[in-house]
């Protein structure tokens, strides 16, 4: 049964930040369809560049852009239960793979840079100071994984107030299947929530022009 109340908000409300999660240097090593310690759906590397292109819009229309690194210590010590499932040892602090994708992603200097330890970009980092600070309404989420990382930080961000937007273009999973389910659950919380990055750059300019007027 539809939610009576359900209304589909604009895709940019407020104020807005895009996240750019966990896109990092490893994943653009080698071949896409390389063995990987985390399992990748097909075309997973070609679907996260296209991220530039949303962060190229967002620092035309003075949107800031915030990136995300999974990152662990060397000894393990920090990775707790996230080896009990399908994931292999990854990010680990003294492999340079596990750096921003500096050059795919036009990494600056100036940018936000928020590291974790866990799947949620929230969980246990000074995300929400830095939103807070920046008077954040609304949350453009781009990266990867799509059932994991990109879940989770859009779920604690859901819990969290936020209006929360994937762009779907821009995010892949550990398998088509699970990009699948973990968009459908996204939209279950939020309607309009998967967007496609055409939209979100219509979004952005109009964004940008509603400022400059």
């Amino acid at each position: 049964m539809a939610n009576p109340n359900q209304v589909r908000k604009n895709l940019i409300e407020g104020n807005a930040a895009l996240l750019v999660i966990d896109i990092q240097a490893g994943i653009f090593i080698g071949r896409d369809d390389d063995a990987r310690s985390i399992d990748h759906m097909p075309g997973h590397a070609a679907r996260l560049l296209k991220a530039r292109t949303a962060i190229d819009k967002a620092r035309e229309s003075d949107i800031p852009v915030i990136f995300i690194q999974e990152i662990h210590r060397a000894n393990l010590v920090d990775f707790g239960r996230e080896l009990d499932g399908d994931e292999d040892v990854h990010c680990l602090d003294n492999n340079p793979n596990t750096d921003i994708a500096r050059e795919q992603m036009g990494f600056r200097d100036d940018d936000y840079l928020i590291q974790k330890r866990r799947y949620s970009a929230f969980y246990g980092t000074d995300l929400e100071i830095l939103l807070k600070g920046l008077k954040v309404d609304t949350l453009l989420l781009v990266g990867g994984l799509t059932n994991v990382c990109v879940h989770y930080t859009f779920a604690d961000g859901h819990q969290g107030d936020y209006y929360c937007r994937t762009i779907e273009d821009c995010v892949a999973a550990s398998s088509t299947e699970a990009h699948s389910a973990a968009l459908a659950q996204m939209e279950y919380l939020q309607a309009g929530a998967i967007r496609t990055l055409d939209e979100a750059l219509e979004a952005m300019d109009a964004y940008a022009s509603e400022r400059a007027a």
